[in-house]
């Protein structure tokens, strides 16, 4: 079993930062893409940011130049540094991991976490 554990959610005022983490554990030969969904109220989740095994980032259109991604694969984490947050920032954001599970045969699925909570206030 493999699990993702996010940590780093809170109550933050408008403009301020936050720095969420995400931690795979289990059974986890390698990752491949690690990415930032978040859910709000009345809406679908959505993509934040998305990072591949080698670094490259892609982000969704309301946090661009904001929100940075970031990946240590020796440690199997993934983190996402918010600044300049704004109230419609807010909402539970969750981690999402390709985790390859076998080499032989090649299988690989993707899990989620539990979701951390951000609120930003006005």
């Amino acid at each position: 079993q493999v699990q993702l554990v996010e940590s780093g959610g809170g109550l933050v005022q408008a403009g301020g930062s936050l720095r969420l983490a995400c931690a795979a554990s289990g059974s986890v030969i390698s990752i491949n893409d690690m990415d930032w969904y978040r859910q709000t109220p009345g809406k679908q989740r959505e993509l934040v940011a998305g990072i591949t095994t080698g670094g490259s980032t892609n982000y969704g259109d309301s946090v661009k130049g904001r929100f940075t991604i970031s990946r240590d694969n020796a440690k199997n984490m993934v983190y996402l540094q918010m600044n300049s947050l704004k109230p419609e920032d807010t909402g539970v954001y969750y981690c999402s991991a390709q985790v390859i599970i076998t080499r032989i045969p090649y299988f690989e699925r993707r899990y989620w976490g539990q979701g951390t909570q951000v609120t930003v206030s006005s």
